[in-house]
């Protein structure tokens, strides 16, 4: 029985050959499918020349080659010395060289700081210090500064620094005492600032072995002497070498002792008011100008210095100079050219010492008088003078000057 219609049943159709895949191109030939040849670009890819493009390493290129390497090696040995030089003058720089030669940097620094500290503490002093203890720390109404047995240990940093911050009651327990406070931290403050109390002190104890250099307190440049066009120079007063004697007696507890026994053991010779001026200063050591003053009073001295007293016989003009009130009264004098002359010093500051230094047109030293507080007036013979102008100063206070003339 056949489902086909027409056809007996059992009679089967034979099967159609199986077909493959439609075939593209030539007879035989399958997937994938051929492309199209590629056209060249119209430039060449790389714009290089082709020496450049070129793998092969030429003679001249090996030798570049080996020139670039060798110059390379060399500025690599260059800069290695460079750098092991500079490690080694940096290093003797900073630490100083062997044996001596030169010092660390940083001790050069502490020692330059500390000129400079020492050259504004002497401003600091001249400006604040020196009406009573003197322009040399001689003293006057305040007490001897520049004595060796003081320095070497009594007037030590600490010291100074409490007698800055708490005035003269620290020394004698005396609240009445004349010596203020001087720091700003003080109670009450005072005008100076930490860094001034330093600079103050480390002019105090400054040695005498160096020689350092007055500058302008503002601008700090170096100041010029108007007479001889100089700079201004000043040594410290702290003997470095000094040794205090075996049987050297302690230090007296309170400064006002030093007006009544000088330590030294010589009238007058630490600047002291009590044995260096006749009291009163009526009458000049040695022989007296006022009538009636027949010999000084005791404990009186004659003064120590390049100029001696006036005696009775003295001959020529006189001469007289006056200091009150931190100044000389009388800036310009005159005397006779040619002959000897009496000059009458009068000090008219009561506990302040002064002087008077006669200088030449070259600046030379040609007479000074002793250095004594006032009030006192002494007289003191000075040797012919040739025809010019002179300039007397004032050691202790150095504003103060005068002009004298001889014609």
């Amino acid at each position: 029985m056949s489902d086909t219609p027409g056809r007996e049943p059992g009679h089967l159709e034979p099967e159609p050959p199986e077909q493959g895949p439609p075939e593209l191109g030539p007879p035989g030939q399958r997937l994938p499918a051929t492309r199209p040849p590629v056209v060249p670009a119209p430039v060449e890819r790389f714009t290089s020349p082709p020496a450049i493009r070129a793998f092969e390493l030429t003679p001249e290129r090996a030798a570049q080659v080996v020139r670039q390497s060798s110059n390379a090696r060399w500025v690599g040995f260059l800069a290695v010395v460079v750098v092991i030089l500079f490690v080694a003058i940096y290093w003797f720089y900073e630490l100083g060289l062997p044996l001596g030669i030169s010092q660390p940097r940083l001790k050069s620094e502490v020692n330059a700081q500390q000129v400079t500290s020492v050259e504004r503490g002497y401003n600091i002093y001249e400006a604040n210090c020196a009406r009573c203890h003197g322009k040399q720390g001689e003293g006057g109404i305040g007490p001897t500064l520049n004595r060796q047995d003081k320095l070497f240990a009594h007037l030590s940093e600490d010291y100074l620094r409490n007698i800055l911050n708490v005035g003269g009651r620290y020394a004698c327990g005396d609240p009445k005492s004349l010596m203020p406070v001087w720091s700003d931290t003080g109670h009450p403050p005072g005008p100076l600032n930490y860094r001034q109390i330093d600079e103050l002190i480390s002019f105090i104890r400054a040695t005498s072995d160096e020689t350092y250099i007055a500058r302008h307190p503002e601008l700090l440049d170096p100041r010029i002497d108007p007479v001889t066009g100089k700079v201004v120079t000043f040594k410290g007063w702290r003997d470095p070498n000094y040794k205090p004697e075996p049987a050297a007696t302690p230090y007296p507890a309170c400064w006002k002792d030093e007006f009544a026994a000088p330590a030294s053991g010589e009238p007058g010779a630490s600047g002291a008011p009590g044995g260096s001026a006749a009291p009163g200063g009526s009458a000049a050591p040695g022989g007296s100008a006022a009538p009636g003053a027949s010999a000084p009073p005791a404990g009186s001295a004659a003064p120590v210095g390049s100029a001696a007293p006036a005696g009775s016989a003295a001959t020529g003009a006189t001469v007289t100079i006056t200091a009150s009130g931190i100044a000389y009264t009388t800036p310009e004098v005159a005397t006779p050219a040619g002959t000897p002359f009496t000059l009458s010093f009068d000090n008219q500051d009561a506990g302040v010492p002064h002087d008077v230094q006669l200088k030449d047109a070259s600046g030379a030293e040609i007479f000074k008088t002793d250095t004594f507080p006032g009030a006192a007036k002494r007289d003191y013979q000075v040797p012919a003078l040739a025809a010019g102008t002179y300039t007397f100063v004032c050691t202790v206070h150095a504003n103060m000057t005068g002009t004298l003339t001889a014609s």
